[in-house]
C-alpha cells in the first residue's frame, strides 16, 4: 500500500513538472537594430529556433512580440539603447516578463508601419535568427489614391536595347536656301546660317545631359562581407571607398553619383538593382574587397555579368559567394517582390554586357596604375547584382582584404582616395569613347 501511494505521489510530481513552464532552454546570443532610410531591422540571434507570436496595437502604434522559453537578459534590454533619434520607424523598445516563461518585446513606432517577422536558419557565423523588418506605413492620402498600373518594363527594356543596337542614322544635310531674283527696290537680306556642327562638337554637346552613376557599397548590416586578416570588415571598407568615389564623381562636370547604401544596413541584391533603376542610373558600380582561401592572393579585379558561365573557377567561386549575401543578410522568402521578375528579366543582355566589358576594361586599366591586377582582363560570372538589363554594370574587387598587406592599404585614407580617383578616371575614359545619349525613361513609378 505504501509503495502504491509513493508511486502515485511520484506520478503527480512528474505531471506537475510537465505542466509548469519549461525552463528557459533558449539563450539569446545577440540583439541588433539596423536603421536604414527605407526600413528598420531588429534581429535577435538565438541558440535555438525561436518560439514566438506577434501582433500590432494602435493608439499609439506598437508591434508586440512574445518570446517563449527565453531568459530575460541585459542583451535584450540593450535594444532600447540602439534606437537613434533619426530612426525612420522606431521610437523606443521595451522588454518585460509578460507571464511565466514568456518575455514580451514591445516596439514603439513613430506611425503606422508594415511589419515582416520571419526566422532564419543558421548561416555562416550566425545562429538561429528572428528578424523584424519594419517599413514606414504609407500616408493616408497615398492609401486613398488608386494604385497606378505597373509599367511594362519588359517592353521598355526591349525597346531600349533595340535602340542601343540600331546603327546610327546618317545626319540629314542642311537644305541650301533656294535663291530667287529679288526686286531692285528691296535691300539684300543676309541670312545668318550657321554651319553644321562638326563631329567633335556633337560629341561635346552630348555631355550636357547629366550622367548618373549608381555606387553600390557591397554587403552591410547583418551581412558583414569578408573578414580581413586583422579583423576588419568588408562592409566598412566598401562604404568608405564608395563615399569617396561619390565625392570625386560629384566634382566632375555633368556627372552625379548616388549611393545605393549610405550606412550600415542590409539591402537585398535585387533591391540594389531596383534602386539603381529608380534613379535612372547610366552606370552601376559595385564596390567589394573580398577574401580568398589563401592569404597570399592579391591584386585588383573587375567583373561583368555572364549569362554563359564564368570565365574562370575563381570567378565562379566569387559569384557564388557574393550571391549568398541574401542568405547571410537575411531576406523574407515568403514575400514576393512584384518587380523582381521584371528587374531580372530573362532576355538578351548582349548590349548591356558588351558595354559593361568596355567600362570594366577602362576601369581595370586605371586600377593597374595604383595596384597589381589579379587578372589582366575583365572577368565574367553570374553576379545577381549586375543583372540590370538596361544599365552597364561592373563589380570591382578593390583588393583582397584577406591579404594583410592589402588590408592595411585598404584601411588607409590616402589609398582609398587613390582608388576612388582611379575608378573615376576609368569612368571618364569610358564616356569619352561612349558619350551618353538621350535615353528613354525606364524606371518610372517603381
Amino acid at each position: 500500500m505504501h509503495g502504491r501511494n509513493l508511486g502515485v505521489l511520484v506520478g503527480l510530481i512528474f505531471t506537475l513538472i510537465l505542466s509548469l513552464p519549461s525552463l528557459a532552454a533558449t539563450t539569446l546570443k545577440a540583439a541588433r537594430l539596423w536603421p536604414s532610410p527605407d526600413y528598420t531591422r531588429i534581429t535577435l540571434e538565438l541558440s535555438q529556433a525561436a518560439q514566438y507570436k506577434y501582433f500590432s496595437l494602435g493608439n499609439p502604434q506598437r508591434l508586440v512580440v512574445d518570446l517563449r522559453d527565453i531568459e530575460m537578459t541585459p542583451v535584450l534590454r540593450s535594444l532600447a539603447e540602439q534606437v537613434g533619434a533619426g530612426d525612420p520607424v522606431v521610437t523606443n523598445v521595451r522588454v518585460g516578463l509578460n507571464q511565466p516563461g514568456v518575455v514580451r518585446l514591445v516596439v514603439e513606432l513613430k506611425s503606422e508601419a508594415k511589419a515582416q517577422v520571419f526566422t532564419l536558419d543558421p548561416m555562416g557565423s550566425y545562429g538561429h535568427r528572428l528578424v523584424l523588418d519594419l517599413y514606414p506605413g504609407a500616408p493616408a492620402a497615398a492609401k486613398a489614391a488608386p494604385a497606378a498600373p505597373p509599367p511594362n518594363i519588359e517592353k521598355q527594356v526591349e525597346n531600349a536595347i533595340a535602340q542601343a543596337s540600331k546603327p546610327a542614322e546618317p545626319e540629314a544635310k542642311p537644305v541650301e536656301p533656294e535663291t530667287k531674283p529679288t526686286a531692285p527696290a528691296l535691300k539684300e537680306v543676309k541670312l545668318d546660317i550657321k554651319p553644321a556642327a562638326k563631329a567633335d562638337d556633337r560629341k561635346k554637346s552630348q555631355y550636357i545631359r547629366l550622367v548618373t552613376v549608381a555606387i553600390d557599397a557591397g554587403h552591410g548590416g547583418e551581412d558583414p562581407g569578408a573578414l580581413g586578416a586583422n579583423g576588419s570588415h568588408e562592409k566598412d571598407i566598401t562604404l568608405a571607398v564608395a563615399r569617396r568615389l561619390k565625392a570625386h564623381l560629384d566634382k566632375q562636370e555633368g556627372m552625379r553619383a548616388v549611393l545605393i547604401r549610405d550606412g550600415d544596413y542590409f539591402i537585398p541584391l535585387h533591391e540594389r538593382v531596383n534602386k539603381a533603376r529608380r534613379h535612372q542610373a547610366d552606370l552601376f558600380v559595385s564596390i567589394h574587397a573580398d577574401a580568398f582561401l589563401k592569404p597570399t592572393a592579391s591584386g585588383s579585379s573587375v567583373f561583368a555579368l555572364s549569362e554563359k558561365g564564368a570565365t574562370s573557377a575563381a570567378a565562379r567561386w566569387l559569384a557564388k559567394r557574393e550571391n549568398e549575401a541574401d542568405l547571410i543578410g537575411g531576406i523574407n522568402i515568403d514575400v514576393k517582390d512584384p518587380y523582381l521578375k521584371k528587374t531580372l528579366i530573362s532576355l538578351s543582355q548582349d548590349a548591356q554586357i558588351r558595354d559593361s566589358l568596355t567600362l570594366g576594361r577602362a576601369v581595370l586599366d586605371q586600377l593597374g596604375e595604383i595596384n597589381n591586377l589579379h587578372r589582366g582582363h575583365v572577368e565574367q560570372a553570374g553576379f545577381a547584382v549586375l543583372k540590370a538589363p538596361d544599365i552597364p554594370s561592373i563589380l570591382i574587387e578593390t583588393a583582397f582584404i584577406s591579404n594583410p598587406d592589402e588590408e592595411k592599404r585598404l584601411l588607409d585614407e590616402d589609398y582609398q582616395e587613390k582608388m576612388a580617383d582611379a575608378i573615376v578616371s576609368g569612368i571618364k575614359r569610358y564616356f569619352d569613347n561612349n558619350p551618353p545619349l538621350a535615353k528613354a525613361t525606364l524606371a518610372q513609378n517603381l
